[in-house]
């Protein structure tokens, strides 16, 4: 993988082409694919849709830094710990270990969820023994919740704004990764078709944002 990054307000944020894209995890023995967002999962924007979404950030107020313990998605059976990762020596983001099929990585220098910006989980799909903590990403839709439980006891509450799959070299970038003006939350892994010498061709990234805290 090659990673670019973009220092903004105090955090360093990953700009990719090639996001985990380059985990090569699976060792062929595998031939099925991972499931894919439907048709209605992505982004569709519509009259309105700033106004709504201008409203819901401001009934939601920001929480205060605090790192994740553990992601919960109830509509595809995800509750995983979750370990915090930065970069390694040549710059780039280090991948989760490969022994643990539920696990999941925050980058842990940006925004932590529930925290103003955007906070960045990722996880593999498959690893050498079978498949991984984010299988099922790609079976998320629009308007279901994500949790994620922090070390000051506060649950953050998100809500999926959509679903979308990028080639792994034409991730947009700011779109993924760029600052927010409010909480908001990125899960990504790999998907689409796999070959051995080049990993998977596809990312699936999942767009949610705060809508409450308990």
């Amino acid at each position: 993988m090659r990673h670019r990054f973009l220092v903004v307000g105090g955090y360093t944020l990953a700009m990719t082409s090639l996001i985990l894209g380059g985990w090569l995890m699976h060792d062929g023995t595998v031939t099925r694919h991972p499931p894919l967002p439907g048709a209605a999962q992505p982004f569709t924007p519509s009259p309105g849709a700033a106004a709504a979404t201008a409203a819901r950030t401001a009934a939601v107020s920001p929480l205060s830094r605090s790192e994740p313990q553990r992601l919960r998605i109830p509509a595809i059976s995800v509750d995983a710990p979750l370990t915090g990762l930065g970069l390694d020596a040549g710059g780039h983001l280090k991948e989760p270990p490969v022994d643990k099929d539920n696990l999941v990585a925050w980058y842990k220098d940006g925004a932590t969820p529930g925290q103003t910006g955007t906070a960045i989980l990722y996880g593999h799909v498959d690893i050498r023994k079978g498949t991984a903590v984010f299988w099922n990403l790609g079976k998320l839709k629009k308007g279901q919740p994500v949790q994620v439980q922090r070390d000051d006891g506060k649950v953050a509450r998100f809500t999926v704004d959509a679903i979308e799959v990028y080639p792994k070299n034409k991730i947009p970038n700011t779109k993924v990764y760029g600052t927010a003006n409010r909480p908001e939350l990125r899960l990504i892994t790999c998907g689409g078709s796999y070959s051995r010498s080049t990993g998977y061709a596809s990312n699936v990234v999942v767009f949610a944002h705060l809508t409450g805290a308990t």
